[in-house]
């Protein structure tokens, strides 16, 4: 299956959220905001990146922008459950910086496995 970075504040939806994507046979490194999703970016290879908007320290559409000039054709999956402004204004931005797929929390396990499978298809 596909080698995934989860980059997420919230630990504990960060921790089910692997626990589900392992569940579904992926190997998933976690990590806790942008500045350590990059990071581990930087030293990995991964074939999904899955991140989380509003974080703190890094946010997540800047940690889009720096993983795409790191990789340009990084699949990302952006997630968010809004903030100050709707979840979807935020998402629509995600996608215009590069997400290739975005969901709003809370989401459905099918929703983030069909995200999977459709980029896992654009890696074959």
């Amino acid at each position: 299956m596909a080698r995934i970075l989860l980059i997420d504040d919230d630990e504990p939806f960060r921790s089910v959220l692997k626990v589900s994507l392992q569940q579904m046979g992926h190997d998933v490194i976690d990590a806790r905001d942008g500045c350590e999703g990059v990071a581990l970016y930087t030293g990995g290879d991964f074939d999904i990146v899955v991140t989380d908007l509003i974080m703190p320290d890094k946010e997540g559409i800047e940690t889009i922008m720096d993983l795409r000039k790191l990789n340009p054709e990084v699949k990302i999956i952006a997630m968010s459950g809004g903030g100050r402004v709707t979840s979807v204004d935020y998402l629509q931005i995600a996608r215009q910086v590069g997400a290739k797929r975005i969901l709003a929390k809370p989401f459905l396990y099918e929703d983030i496995k069909v995200a999977i499978e459709q980029l896992m298809e654009t890696l074959a």
